[in-house]
């Protein structure tokens, strides 16, 4: 692949796509709302939208044609731009993972879109939007031998070895989603809130050209419905929501497959939207075990992978889900199969007795200006707010249950709970640093708060634990630091 290569001429209508979806809201601001206006022409509007659509196009065959890539020197040379051409060399062993998607205009045309991403940044560090499927599994398959220092060169496949690598990778899953898995992850996830919220704010965004006043003329009689078809009618709206947020976590997660080899973990999910992710199991920092109000008595959870890579443009690629939906009892099995130096019993020792109290008062102490605000402006009907009380102090309670720590071997577990559980598994030579503070309040019995962070994405992922007991924080901090000090003499 020395040879300089273009992307698919199907990129031109994916650059125009990516271009309009930049400008949909000034466009609009610009173009559709001035255009109410009295006084302006009525050919002005059309003539404006043809230039600006002309513009577009040949911005986009234009950085079609002037985007090549190729490998070359153990490194994957990127070059682009309209006006001022750029080169972007990318060498093979800062190569963190490689995302391989399939959109709605790929896949008709049989294509893929692929991602090559270093040390975690605001983007991917290579993207090419439209190439062949064959092309991307040959890409990645060099650069993985390559990094392997594998001197089999498999460019010199053809198509059908390439189709018969896939279909021996799918046969080595170790993990698939079931569809009946699917739904109970997104009938169970926090996606109807996402969906509704989303839903409101892009309506709200054009409250104004949307005549409400004429939808609704008699609204007066609207309300005089009475309040009990109003509820139901409210109730079916949030059902209606309901059902789409959950069938779009089921079409985005349709398939979803774990292939585990030798050096990477190649994940791949979607069904309108195909998406492949190689990560290299190096890069891989720690575990996140999420547990949400709903799927914890279930004995249910989530695993998230935090890895040293993913850009800020991709948000999804910043914590990569390797287990969508997985029952707890089922976790060790499979984390011994996929990523083995993991494998935990998931134990906590938990916090002493006298901390619950600490974490009641404090769940208290924050609903009482909100007690106070509605009891003095909402008479008398403020009065309810004191029901938030027992909310609050079983929200404490379960705060402390969930709290804890464990250490197994080269592994530290930190386990916390704000609305869901989160069970943090890091190996020991991962870890960026332990700190270990205390105030006044916890000194006093003894208590201190541990924490722990790790490379994730951009960012670090932080561990932490309130109203620990100090002589646990010091057995934690001695586990840290004698290994740091050896690697420190190295």
């Amino acid at each position: 692949m020395s040879e300089p290569k273009r992307l698919h001429p199907i990129a031109v209508l994916l650059n125009i796509i990516k271009s309009i979806k930049e400008l949909v809201i000034p466009f609009l601001l610009v173009i559709v709302i001035p255009g109410k206006n009295e006084g302006i022409p009525g050919w002005i509007q059309p003539l404006v939208i043809s230039v600006i659509i002309l513009f577009l196009i040949v911005i986009a065959f234009l950085q079609w044609f002037r985007f090549t890539y190729r490998i070359e020197e153990g490194e994957f040379r990127i070059e682009s731009g309209v006006f001022v051409r750029k080169k972007r060399y990318i060498k093979f062993d800062r190569i963190h993972s490689i995302d391989i998607s399939e959109g709605i205009i790929q896949r008709i045309f049989r294509l893929v879109k692929v991602n090559i991403e270093t040390a975690g940044g605001s983007q991917a560090d290579a993207v090419l939007s439209a190439i062949r499927k064959s092309d991307a599994q040959r890409i990645n398959s060099f650069i993985s031998e390559e990094k392997n220092k594998n001197t089999n060169n498999p460019l010199d496949e053809d198509e059908d070895e390439v189709a018969g690598y896939e279909d021996a990778a799918k046969s080595a899953s170790v993990f698939k989603q079931t569809l009946p898995q699917l739904f109970v992850m997104a009938a169970t996830s926090g996606a109807v809130g996402v969906f509704l919220s989303g839903g409101i704010a892009f309506i709200s965004q054009f409250d104004e050209m949307i005549p409400f006043e004429r939808i609704f003329k008699d609204y007066e009689d609207f309300i005089g419905m009475g309040t009990i078809i109003l509820s139901v009618l409210a109730l079916v709206a949030l059902l209606v929501v309901y059902v789409l947020a959950t069938l779009s976590m089921v079409i985005k997660y349709a398939s979803f497959t774990v292939i585990k080899t030798d050096d990477e973990i190649v994940i791949s999910r979607g069904l309108l939207e195909k998406r492949q992710l190689t990560i290299p199991i190096h890069k891989i920092q720690g575990i996140r075990i999420m547990e949400n109000f709903v799927r914890k008595p279930l004995g249910l959870a989530t695993v998230y992978l935090e890895y040293a890579g993913g850009s800020m443009e991709d948000k999804e690629s910043l914590s990569i889900m390797l287990f969508p939906l997985i029952k707890k009892g089922h976790l060790p099995e499979k984390i011994l199969e996929i990523l083995p130096v993991y494998q935990t019993t998931t134990e906590m020792k938990p916090l002493p007795k006298y901390a619950l109290s600490r974490y009641v008062f404090r769940k208290v102490l924050y609903i009482i200006p909100i007690i106070g605000a509605m009891v003095w402006f909402v008479r008398p009907w403020g009065l309810l707010s004191f029901l938030i009380v027992p909310l609050a102090i079983f929200w404490g309670y379960m705060q402390y249950r969930d709290a804890g720590w464990s250490i197994e071997g080269n592994l530290l577990l930190l386990s916390s709970r704000f609305f869901s559980k989160q069970t943090l598994i890091m190996q020991r030579s991962r870890i960026q640093s332990i700190t270990y503070k205390k105030s006044w309040f916890q000194n006093r019995k003894e208590l201190a708060t541990i924490s722990a962070s790790i490379k994730s994405g951009v960012t670090s992922r932080v561990g932490m634990v309130v109203d620990v007991e100090e002589k646990d924080c010091l057995i934690i901090k001695s586990w840290y630091l004698p290994k740091k000090a050896v690697d420190s003499n190295d």
